[in-house]
């Protein structure tokens, strides 16, 4: 089975430029745990949730908060975001995903298109998933 019938389409995309304000939003507002930052409509990191929690104060949002906690989230999305990316394309096998997240210490795989488009990405989670339904549903073909 090839990583493109298990990645997530559904990509969030954001720009260098971007503050991590506005990644807070994304994370806050739906259920993706990583964004593709993109120039040009070409990939050039990843941020997760982590990163963010990491490079933001943790009084926002609390009763604690001063000008500095949120001045935190003024910064870009460049200043924190992963640049050394492991990617592969949408004709990879589910055995080359395994043997990169077994190699690097990474959750997520961004996938691209020859011109380094983003076009999925594939998390660990969507590997089991889909290792779990393949499990169900030969089990309940011997059962029946």
């Amino acid at each position: 089975m090839g990583i493109e019938q298990l990645m997530s389409k559904d990509v969030v995309t954001i720009e260098m430029d971007d503050s991590l304000g506005a990644v807070k939003e994304i994370f806050d507002s739906t259920r993706f745990h990583h964004l593709l930052v993109v120039e040009s409509g070409k990939l050039f990191g990843v941020i997760s949730d982590r990163d963010l929690l990491k490079s933001i104060s943790p009084n926002i949002g609390t009763a604690a908060e001063t000008d500095r906690d949120t001045a935190s989230l003024n910064k870009k999305v460049h200043q924190i975001m992963t640049r050394k990316l492991v990617t592969l394309g949408p004709r990879a096998s589910v055995h080359d995903a395994i043997e990169i997240f077994n190699k690097h210490n990474i959750s997520c795989i961004p996938v691209v298109d020859e011109q380094r488009r983003p076009v999925g990405i594939i998390s660990w989670r969507d590997i089991l998933r889909a290792l779990g339904t393949k499990r169900d549903n030969s089990h309940n073909k011997v059962n029946t």
